[in-house]
């Protein structure tokens, strides 16, 4: 199977990593008032200097692969952790930290304030996400794992040709 990629509008045969450009809660700003609120790099998020968040990934395992399905997401933190984040970022003797679920993931939506942690890993990777163990769709997709039809189904859903 294949999709088109929505960056490069190449088709491509392996299953792509989904993510989130911005946490929600900044799609809730006005474009005009972002500049002057929001600073928003690859990996972090602040809001107002009061909300904060981090990237993250998410992974669902695919029954049968080796590699898994990863959605790249955001998560709020504390400002406390948030910070240990930031200085020095690449460690991995830092966490987990509890977070909000600020990315909508419209395959199991609603996404939005799931109960997860932020666990650190260092080495240049960003923090792996782990969902709170519910009987939310995603939460058991994350524990489970699912098929490699239904990835492809989720890949499409997302880029659809």
């Amino acid at each position: 199977m294949s999709y088109q990629c929505a960056c490069c509008g190449q088709l491509h045969d392996s299953l792509p990593d989904l993510s989130s450009a911005a946490p929600w809660p900044m799609y809730t700003i006005s474009e005009q008032e972002r500049a002057d609120r929001v600073v928003l790099t690859r990996d972090r998020c602040v809001i107002d200097n009061r909300e904060f968040f981090i990237r993250g990934v998410l992974e669902i395992p695919i029954h049968g692969q080796e590699e898994a399905l990863g959605f790249g997401v955001w998560v709020s933190q504390a400002e406390e952790n948030f910070r240990k984040y930031q200085n020095p970022p690449d460690t991995d003797e830092i966490g987990p930290y509890f977070g909000w679920f600020c990315t909508e993931i419209a395959a199991f939506a609603p996404t939005l304030s799931l109960k997860s942690r932020a666990h650190f890993r260092g080495q240049g990777l960003r923090p792996w996400i782990e969902l709170e163990p519910t009987d939310h769709p995603l939460a058991v997709a994350q524990r489970e794992g699912i098929s490699l039809a239904r990835a492809w189904e989720i890949v499409h859903e997302t880029f659809p040709k």
